[in-house]
């Protein structure tokens, strides 16, 4: 883990006002800590779910703390559904002061109705499939003509 001393002084004098000292790790120490891989920490930056981190002098990404909490934020808000897309909007809002839960309770509540849309599509489906089932033991594969492929599923008349 590296350590790095970061000065909060705004004026334009010499000496500072208050130093502050913020622990930073780099990309791999991330990945460890997260159980995410480099490449996905990475994507993740380019994308701009994570915001842009400062370089060490050899190039190498460090991120502080905060980074550790905005990649479990993104865990949890994949594992419940959310694009990386409406991710990005979320920590946008946050990133610029506001504050996204609004924005977050409108994006599950829609995700719930989706969801709700697909079971209900998924109950058609599995019922058209029970019907397919039935059919197929009445049917004798003997009695199949090869132009079907198979009478078990009989295409619908165009």
């Amino acid at each position: 883990m590296a350590l790095v001393i970061r000065r909060l002084s705004t004026n334009h004098s010499s000496a500072p006002k208050a130093a502050s000292i913020v622990l930073t790790v780099r990309i791999g120490q991330l990945a460890a800590r997260t159980g995410l891989p480099v490449k996905t920490i990475r994507y993740y930056s380019d994308i701009g779910v994570l915001p842009e981190t400062g370089r060490t002098s050899s190039g190498y990404r460090d991120y502080d703390d905060a980074a550790l909490g905005r990649v479990r934020f993104i865990r949890s808000a994949q594992s419940v559904g959310l694009s990386l897309g409406e991710i990005r909007e979320i920590v946008a809002l946050r990133d610029h002061g506001e504050t996204p839960c609004t924005h977050v309770a409108q994006l599950v509540g829609r995700r719930a109705d989706e969801i709700d849309q697909r079971i209900a599509d998924l109950e058609i489906l599995r019922d058209e499939l029970r019907r397919l089932d039935r059919r197929a033991r009445t049917l004798d594969p003997a009695d199949c003509a090869p132009d079907l492929v198979c009478h078990v599923i009989v295409p619908a008349n165009p």
